[in-house]
């Protein structure tokens, strides 16, 4: 494929025609297959921890939404002070929380998805958060707990080169990482699915900058970096799951 070819094939999947090409009822969800989980499932063993809950937040500060927009930008250079583990628990709420109750084969979140589908799992590197241990965490949108998933000796360096030297990922007091699982959009979507879940991780980093400006924190999204080395930090199969963003969190000035 030369180079005017491959333009316009990446400029296609930006466009809406793969939507007149498909056959919808031959989906799964078309076929009457049943619903992907909307949530990883993991080890009731493993060890959990309680995050503060929507409505008990106590020193979140209120901020109008016209000062969080102007007041959005990306911060790349942060203090050496912990986020509170309150501070997290409104972070990973305002970007995947819940939002109402579970009806049938969705829920709902502070996020929009495509028919409501939510293909996005959550992924932690936290370096400096109170009450926190070092370590790669997962959230658990459905209970609001973070799961410890385990410990990478020199996480900061290697998360450092796995997004391309970028040290600002390692230098932050957590490094928010968002999976794709395909399938759940896949399940009623087909080949259609791409570009919503694209649409859908940038509502999450939006939502991060203006959760980022509430807590006098700043964040830094970034989609650059090396797949396979990413996929390997989280221990994804690269295939049905695997890294699609990220965005460094500290507090600044």
């Amino acid at each position: 494929m030369n180079a005017p070819d491959q333009k316009e094939h990446f400029r296609d999947f930006l466009k809406d025609n793969i939507r007149l090409r498909i056959d919808f009822s031959e989906t799964d969800q078309g076929r009457g297959l049943r619903a992907p989980p909307v949530e990883k499932p993991y080890d009731e063993s493993a060890e959990r921890i309680s995050l503060v809950r929507p409505g008990k937040f106590e020193n979140i500060r209120k901020v109008d939404l016209v000062s969080a927009i102007g007041g959005r930008a990306s911060h790349r250079r942060y203090l050496n002070s912990p986020l509170s583990l309150e501070e997290l628990s409104f972070l990973l709420w305002a970007t995947q929380g819940v939002r109402g109750d579970r009806t049938g084969d969705s829920v709902c979140r502070t996020t929009p998805s495509a028919g409501c589908r939510h293909a996005l799992e959550t992924y932690l590197c936290l370096f400096n958060v109170e009450r926190l241990k070092e370590g790669i965490y997962r959230y658990l949108p459905l209970e609001h707990q973070l799961l410890f998933e385990f410990k990478v000796e020199n996480l900061a360096e290697k998360l450092a080169i796995a997004s391309f030297g970028q040290s600002v990922t390692g230098k932050s007091a957590v490094t928010f990482i968002w999976t794709a699982i395909p399938y759940r959009m896949e399940w009623r979507y087909g080949l259609a699915s791409y570009k919503t879940i694209a649409l859908d991780i940038g509502h999450v980093g939006q939502n991060l900058y203006l959760a980022c400006f509430a807590i006098q924190a700043g964040t830094c999204a970034i989609a650059a970096y090396n797949q396979d080395l990413i996929d390997d930090l989280l221990k994804v199969d690269g295939k049905e799951e695997f890294v699609i963003y990220l965005a460094s969190v500290g507090k600044i000035e």
